[in-house]
């Protein structure tokens, strides 16, 4: 399977805006970001006139690293979002958000969605009491995802039930049992990712 494998800190200073990758890291004085607030490479700190594709395609590129996806899955993660009813930038949004490893980071089981893909890649989890080990797996309103009870034992585990985890409105969490609910899919008002996505859509629509 495909992946980034490079220092992730460089797409936050690509993009001049925390994708907070890489969990507590980007709430302390460590973060990149705040210690050199430029994008990376040569010609970094240099001036550049951004022309509207540039503008589109930086959009789509924040979009892709803020979910963790490569450019072939989230074409097609567009492509799916186009063929349904609505509008396609705010389909798009809730296809990226209840995507099963960013329904665990939201619900607090993770430190970042990056923790969260792996952690459901070694099958931690249950959705509706049968193990799902593919991250981009779509959790439809009604289900549950569930610890596996062979994990709560784990040191990654026992910490969650010391933290006050704070989930959106459309998400249920009983952190005690190292459980959660999707109640309903997100509205674009409570999807606090900062995406532009009618940018996306324009560059896909050339």
């Amino acid at each position: 399977m495909a992946r980034y494998t490079d220092a992730v800190c460089r797409l936050c200073r690509r993009e001049s805006q925390k994708l907070f990758l890489k969990g507590e890291r980007c709430y302390s004085p460590k973060c990149s970001l705040e210690r050199r607030n430029y994008p990376p490479g040569q010609h970094g700190q240099g001036r550049k006139k951004v022309s509207d594709y540039g503008i589109q395609l930086r959009e789509k590129q924040k979009a892709k690293r803020f979910y963790g996806l490569l450019e072939k899955q989230f074409h097609n993660t567009f492509l799916k979002a186009s063929r349904k009813k609505g509008i396609t930038g705010e389909n798009l949004l809730v296809m990226l958000e209840t995507r099963l490893d960013n329904v665990v980071f939201r619900m607090g089981f993770a430190s970042s969605r990056k923790e969260a893909r792996q952690l459901v890649n070694h099958g931690h989890f249950l959705v509706d009491g049968a193990k799902v080990d593919i991250p981009s797996y779509e959790v439809k309103p009604g289900q549950k995802v569930v610890v596996k009870k062979r994990s709560h034992s784990s040191a990654k585990f026992k910490e969650i039930k010391d933290f006050q985890i704070s989930a959106p409105e459309w998400l249920s969490v009983d952190i005690e049992k190292l459980e959660g609910t999707v109640l309903n899919y997100p509205t674009r008002d409570i999807i606090d990712t900062p995406i532009a996505e009618h940018l996306i859509v324009e560059l896909y629509s050339k």
